[in-house]
Parts: C-alpha cells; sequence; structure tokens
C-alpha cells in the first residue's frame, strides 16, 4: 500500500511539472570563459504550436526569431538552425528548466528561471559616459532592396556643420550597432574617438537585430553590402554631410563588405578595412581553425584530422552548386569517415549522425555557402578609392602574415595606388593589446580598442579627406 502511494504521488507529481504553462519568458546566462552572458526566450503557443524569440541583452541583441519551439512531456526544445543554437531543458518540479545551451558543437550548461538575471558589469574604461561632447541622432533608414527599415545612431561633431562621415560595417554574426560582444562594445568607443576628432559616424544594428527589421538568418553579406549602400543613400540625403567624404569603415566580414560597396558606388570618398580578409573563405577557417586549435592545446593528430575533413568538405562547397546534391556527397563523405576514424572529434554526448546534422546545418546556411565560395581579392582589385588595411599581428582569425600580402597585392594588381596596408604589433582580431591573441582573451582585457589603432584609423582618414 505504502508502495503504491509513492507511486501515485510521483505521479501527480510528474503531471504536475508536464502540465505547467511554458509560455511567457525564460532567463538563463551562458558562462562563456570568464564571462556571463545572458540569454531570454520569450516562448508562446498558438492553438498547440509553439513558437519563440531570444534576446541577448548583453549582445545587444532582441527578438531573435528562433526555428524551432517545442514542449512534450516536460521536455523544452528550442532551435536557431541558422546559427547553429539549440537548447534542451526538462521542467523540474521547482518551476526551473534543467538543460543544455548548443552553438557550433559546443556544448554549455544552462538552467532557465522566470526570475529576471541581474547583469555582471565588467570594467571597460574606454566606453565613453553621458552627455557627449558632440551631437548625437537615432535614425531610421530604408534598404529598398530588401524592403526593411534599419535603425542606428549617427553622431556628428556638432549639430550644425557640414561633415565628413564614416559607416561602420560589423563582423560576422548577429551584431548590435555598437558592434557588441565579449563584453565589450568597439564600434561605440570607435564612433566616440573619431566624432571627437572632427569625423561624424553613422553605426546601425544588423538587419533582424534590434531596431532594424529582416530575417538576418537568410542574409549573406552581399544582402550585408545593401544595408550598407542604403545607409550611404541616407547620409546624401542630409544637409550636414559633406557628400564629399563618405566612406566606410568594416571590421572582419565588414572588411569583405566594404569593398563590394566602394566598387558598386564609385563616390564612395574611401574605405578602411580593420581585420579584413584577401583570401578565400575556406582558407581563412582553416588557418583560424590551425592557429586557435593549436595554441588551444589541442593534440596535432586532431589538428590534422579537422584540417582534412574541412579541406575536403570547403573542396565540395565550392565545387557542387546544387544544395541537395552538395547534402548528400557531404553526408557520404562523413559516414565515409566516421567508420575510418571512429572518434571523428565528435562532441562528447553527441552520436555521427547528431555530428552529421551540425556540420550540414552550418555548411547549407547561406552565409556559410557564400563566405567559402568568396575570394575577396578579386573584388579588391577593382577598387579605385584609397584603401587602409589594418590587421593586428596576433590576430589568430584573420592572420595578418598572409591577409595583409594579399590585400596589398590585390590592390596593387588592380593598380589601385592610393592604399596603404599596416601590420600592427601586438594586437589581435579585436584590436586589443594582448598576450596570446586567442579569443577567450577578449573578455578578460579591460581595453576595447588600441590607442594606436584609433590614432592610425582617424590620422589616416583626416588626411585622406584634406589631400
Amino acid at each position: 500500500m505504502k508502495k503504491n502511494l509513492i507511486i501515485s504521488m510521483l505521479l501527480i507529481s510528474a503531471s504536475l511539472v508536464f502540465g505547467q504553462d511554458i509560455t511567457g519568458d525564460w532567463n538563463g546566462a551562458l558562462k562563456v570563459q570568464s564571462m556571463q552572458l545572458r540569454l531570454v526566450f520569450h516562448i508562446t503557443k498558438n492553438a498547440s504550436v509553439y513558437s519563440a524569440t531570444m534576446d541577448s541583452p548583453d549582445q545587444g541583441a532582441k527578438d531573435i526569431p528562433m526555428s524551432k519551439a517545442q514542449y512534450e512531456n516536460g521536455i523544452l526544445t528550442i532551435e536557431m538552425a541558422a546559427a547553429q543554437i539549440e537548447y534542451t531543458g526538462k521542467l523540474d518540479s521547482t518551476g526551473m528548466v534543467v538543460g543544455i545551451f548548443k552553438q557550433s558543437g559546443q556544448t554549455f550548461p544552462m538552467n532557465l528561471t522566470r526570475k529576471a538575471i541581474e547583469k555582471v558589469e565588467l570594467k571597460r574604461p574606454q566606453e565613453p559616459v553621458k552627455p557627449y561632447p558632440y551631437y548625437s541622432e537615432e535614425v531610421t533608414f530604408q534598404n529598398t532592396k530588401a524592403d526593411i527599415t534599419l535603425a542606428g545612431t549617427l553622431t556628428l561633431p556638432a549639430k550644425t556643420g557640414n561633415y565628413p562621415v564614416v559607416v561602420l560595417i560589423t563582423g560576422s554574426g548577429p551584431q548590435n550597432r555598437d558592434e557588441e560582444l565579449m563584453g565589450h562594445k568597439p564600434f561605440l568607443v570607435l564612433s566616440d574617438y573619431l566624432t571627437r576628432h572632427g569625423i561624424g559616424v553613422l553605426r546601425y544594428d544588423d538587419r533582424g537585430i534590434n531596431a532594424s527589421k529582416g530575417d538576418f538568418g537568410k542574409a549573406t553579406s552581399f544582402d550585408f553590402a545593401t544595408d550598407v549602400e542604403s545607409a550611404v543613400n541616407y547620409l546624401r540625403t542630409r544637409n550636414d554631410i559633406d557628400k564629399k567624404h563618405i566612406g566606410l569603415i568594416g571590421h572582419s566580414e565588414g572588411g569583405i563588405i566594404a569593398p563590394m560597396v566602394a566598387v558598386q558606388d564609385k563616390r564612395i570618398s574611401f574605405i578602411v578595412l580593420m581585420a579584413g580578409t584577401g583570401i578565400s573563405g575556406g582558407d581563412i577557417l582553416l588557418l583560424q581553425q590551425g592557429l586557435i586549435g593549436r595554441a588551444s592545446g589541442m593534440k596535432e593528430e586532431e589538428l590534422k584530422t579537422t584540417n582534412e575533413l574541412n579541406t575536403h568538405i570547403y573542396k565540395l562547397m565550392n565545387e557542387i552548386q546544387n544544395t541537395d546534391t552538395l547534402k548528400l556527397k557531404i553526408t557520404d563523405y562523413l559516414m565515409a569517415k566516421s567508420k575510418e576514424l571512429p572518434d571523428l572529434n565528435i562532441p562528447q554526448g553527441s552520436t555521427v549522425n547528431d555530428y552529421i546534422d551540425i556540420v550540414i546545418k552550418q555548411t547549407l546556411s547561406p552565409w556559410m555557402l557564400a563566405f567559402i565560395r568568396y575570394n575577396p581579392a578579386a573584388m579588391l582589385e577593382k577598387v579605385k578609392c584609397p584603401v587602409l588595411a589594418i590587421n593586428g599581428d596576433k590576430d589568430m582569425q584573420v592572420p595578418s602574415k598572409v591577409n595583409i600580402p594579399a590585400i596589398e597585392n590585390a590592390l596593387k594588381k588592380g593598380g589601385n595606388k592610393l592604399s596603404t596596408c599596416q601590420e600592427l604589433p601586438g594586437l589581435n582580431h579585436l584590436f586589443q593589446e594582448c598576450k596570446t591573441g586567442l579569443p577567450k582573451e577578449y573578455v578578460e582585457i579591460e581595453q576595447t580598442i588600441a590607442p594606436i589603432a584609433l590614432e592610425t584609423m582617424t590620422n589616416w582618414i583626416l588626411k585622406t579627406i584634406h589631400h
């Protein structure tokens, strides 16, 4: 009788958990290196169908649509296929969801609660504090090609006047107007510095992020280039902008996009490439994986396996245009390799099929296909306006020793005599003064952008526009 009573109580407890309403806001925090990254899932239900959006308050991202939301038998599953994000958790008797957050094969424990999580303040001495000694305006503008509205901030040295201006172009991944990542706001610091030195700045949220409309997950670098074009066109409608001196500054992927826009629009006055690339996307990723993996302590055998797998997959992506055929070829290749290499560098807790599914989702996303297949050198050869290319010599994501010469050679091949390519010593991918250059350092470094990088860009722009 006592045993039956215990079973009955367990059944009642389980039914209460499974029957609980999962809709509403759920708050969690990822621990990435020494940084806390807060996430908020907003779950709604229409009839029997769940849907969800995600906020990343510490990155300034809001209302990012999820591709899947499911709640069955007390198990909550939320996915964003384009970013290879998956969260799976179980609702316990205390009302907490205990689960795992996965992205691109990496796994992090993360529990969700109804209670908001307080932000952990990081020391960032370069971030400007209001009131600013210059004019700042919230603006919106239209990308008519994509039929979306983009939102950003325009800063000018003063409210009245006629000023040169730059448009800032963010790196890869969903970014807000400050290019907020790893607890830093590089574009806020950069725009503040430039504006204080007489150069106006327009920075804006990526499409689909914060106040900007559109679908980030379906966009490629070519789509983002049309967003930049619309920003430039908007600036040309204003009387306080010196229309002869509108330039672009692109960081990382932004350094790929800036030349696209400059080739399309001959009126662009100049472009600055911050950690821009001069070689193909596939080659960049192979270099990046090797440098970061080796510096992080990966075994040479693992590095060799990863390089072999990715080299072949990127080759298939370049050779096969039909997506269904490409999916089949990659699946067959990885399945065959799984028998030859049993471990296959598969993340702990995942099966071969899980691993293949992750690879397929990543490689067949519109952005990744375009990135792997694109070689920026051909576009750089067509750029005729002045170009400043700067890369940190400790950058492990876009290695300067390969990319600076590649950019320089492409510009020279195209006959551009107005270019300056410079390697900045001791700086990483974010242009911070660093020890190793590993991405894990980004959050630990208080500095957001090294003074030498700020001075180099500002002095070059001022010299260029007054030439």
